[in-house]
C-alpha cells in the first residue's frame, strides 16, 4: 500500500510494535491520521495512565514528514452522507466516527489500516483488516 490511513486501532497496534502494523507503515508512501483519530486518541490518552507519554509519542508520529492530518471538509461530509445512506439502505450501520474515517480516507484515496473488521462494510474505500 502507497497511502494508507490510520484507524484508531491501526495507530495503537502500530505503537505497541505489532509486526504486521509496522511493515505496512515502514512501506507506505504517505500516511493519513484523521483528526477524528486525534479526538480517539487523546481521549484514551485522558483516560489512562500515560497520557504524557503518549502525547509526546503521538507529537513525535505527527512530525514525520509522511504523515498528514486530514480534516473533514465539504467533499469529506458528501462522501461520509454517501457511505451512511449506503450501510442504512444495507442495514448494516457502523459507530459515526469510523465512517467519518472512511469518509477522509475516500477523498484521500487511501487504503484504511485497521484491526476493525467492520471497516469492510463500507464499499466506497479500501481496508487492509490485521488481526492481533
Amino acid at each position: 500500500m502507497r497511502r494508507i490511513c490510520l484507524d484508531t486501532s491501526g495507530y495503537g497496534y502500530f505503537m505497541k510494535g505489532n509486526v504486521h502494523a509496522v511493515e505496512i507503515i515502514a512501506s507506505a508512501l504517505w500516511i493519513g491520521l484523521p483528526s477524528i483519530v486525534l479526538g480517539e486518541l487523546r481521549t484514551g490518552f485522558l483516560m489512562g495512565n500515560q497520557s504524557v507519554r503518549n502525547e509526546e509519542e503521538l507529537r513525535k508520529f505527527l512530525r514525520h514528514p509522511m504523515v498528514e492530518i486530514l480534516e473533514v471538509d465539504d467533499e469529506a461530509a458528501r462522501i461520509y452522507a454517501e457511505i451512511i445512506a449506503a450501510l442504512r439502505s444495507a442495514g448494516t450501520p457502523l459507530p459515526t466516527n469510523d465512517v467519518w474515517i472512511a469518509a477522509v480516507a475516500a477523498r484521500e484515496g487511501a487504503t484504511i489500516l485497521t484491526y476493525d473488521d467492520h471497516f469492510r462494510l463500507i464499499h466506497r474505500v479500501g481496508s487492509t483488516v490485521l488481526s492481533a
